[in-house]
């Protein structure tokens, strides 16, 4: 039997304290590594005011459930140390049956944690509320979001210019969207700036976000709808101000027009295949699509 299972200290498998201390301190510096990584971008690293007040709910949240797991953990392995075989000083008491004290912490800790837990679920449900406005200082932008096979399309209304796959907004201008879909629901998601939301046929849904500070933030599709699905992702361009009513008159005088003979195009299934800028939009053509019965006829994907 020994010769079949060496020792660890033995020539045929070296390992030494040194080794086992160089692997540990190596996984940790990997794991601390990753969790840095994973908070550079996404919900823990918000750019607008939604996004970080969902934050505050993440962390509140999660503080909440570890006031409960933490002193769990930490008192089943005081039990299981306490009441080990060898400890004489553990008494067994088996005509021990009720503790009307023990009973009052037992269910008084779970009470309050989902008397806390719905009490933030409750406020953070009606002041980020999707459709309630941002406290304006400026004025609004208003954008239009159309969930195309596998593609995103915005309209700007007021500036009549339109872009695919690309969404450039002014830095501290709160943004107003109305979205809806062509074919089967899906999910307009930036991750940074917050609040993901559904996009349905013969259906408007409205979104209100605000990007801080310039940058650039991806956004996604958060709903599988179909074979392009890991593919359906834009940028959303964030600027100051100067900078995006240069990029709206560049737009005016570039790119083709967006009306109903074009959007025929664009509503067939296709993958992401770029950006696309358009100078001119057919007047109305977001209501058109959002009320008339083009889903129902739509081209479908087996699922």
């Amino acid at each position: 039997m020994h010769a079949a299972c060496p020792d660890r200290m033995s020539p045929e498998i070296p390992w030494t304290r040194s080794s086992s201390v160089t692997w540990l301190r190596v996984i940790s510096m990997t794991s601390a590594a990753m969790s840095m990584a994973s908070c550079s971008e996404g919900v823990l690293d918000p750019h607008g005011p939604v996004g970080k007040a969902e934050r505050v709910i993440l962390y509140d949240s999660t503080a909440i459930m570890l006031a409960v797991i933490i002193p769990v953990i930490v008192l089943t392995l005081v039990f299981a140390w306490w009441f080990r075989a060898g400890n004489r000083h553990a008494h067994y008491r088996p005509d021990w049956e009720y503790s009307g004290r023990i009973e009052m912490i037992i269910w008084s800790i779970p009470a309050l944690v989902i008397l806390f837990l719905g009490g933030i679920a409750w406020t953070g449900s009606h002041d980020l509320d999707p459709p309630a406005p941002l406290e304006e200082s400026v004025a609004p932008i208003d954008i239009e979001v159309i969930s195309l096979d596998w593609r995103w399309l915005f309209i700007y209304p007021h500036e009549g210019i339109a872009t695919l796959n690309r969404v450039v907004v002014p830095a501290g201008v709160p943004l107003r969207f109305r979205l809806t879909s062509t074919t089967v629901m899906n999910s307009f998601f930036v991750p940074q700036l917050g609040s993901q939301i559904y996009t349905m046929p013969n259906m408007v849904t409205q979104l209100n976000l605000q990007a801080d500070q310039p940058g650039t933030f991806e956004g996604l599709s958060a709903q599988f709808s179909g074979d392009g699905f890991s593919d359906m992702r834009f940028d959303l361009v964030s600027t100051d101000m100067e900078a995006f009513k240069a990029w709206v008159s560049t737009t005016k005088t570039q790119g083709g027009v967006l009306d109903e003979r074009t959007f025929e195009e664009l509503v067939k299934p296709a993958k992401a295949d770029g950006v696309q800028s358009y100078a001119q939009v057919s007047e109305g053509l977001f209501d058109n699509i959002s009320s008339g019965p083009r889903a129902a006829v739509a081209p479908q994907r087996g699922q």
